[in-house]
């Protein structure tokens, strides 16, 4: 069973920086893509960042471009984004998903996710 575990939340300041971990497990995790979505109470999910299954093709939303890198450490299996000069309108649960294809394709819906980790930025 396919298990997606996040970490690496918390508080922080705007201009901050924040590392996020998805720790993935129960699969081959070099045999797929993978993206980190966001959420706020009552709203849907927001895509953030993806990527292929050997890590190529990052891609971003333009809300978090320039400033969010997203990659994978296929030793940890993990997924991996790296947030910095945070704004107070990134704050969010954020969750990493797991797609049934190798190379990223967000209409693509995705087919595992985990329970994600909380982002707060204020001053």
């Amino acid at each position: 069973e396919v298990q997606l575990q996040a970490s690496g939340g918390g508080s922080v300041q705007p201009g901050g920086s924040l590392r996020l971990s998805c720790v993935v497990s129960g699969i081959t995790f070099g045999r797929y893509a993978f993206s980190w979505y966001r959420q706020v109470p009552g709203k849907g999910p927001e895509w953030v960042s993806g990527l292929n299954d050997d890590g190529s093709g990052p891609r971003y939303s333009d809300a978090v471009k320039g400033r969010f890198t997203i990659s994978k450490d296929f030793a940890k299996s993990t997924v991996i984004l790296q947030m910095t000069a945070l704004k107070p309108e990134d704050t969010a649960r954020y969750f990493c998903v797991k797609y049934p294809v190798r190379i990223l394709d967000v209409k693509i819906h995705y087919d595992a996710w985990g329970k994600g980790t909380q982002v707060t930025v204020s001053s």
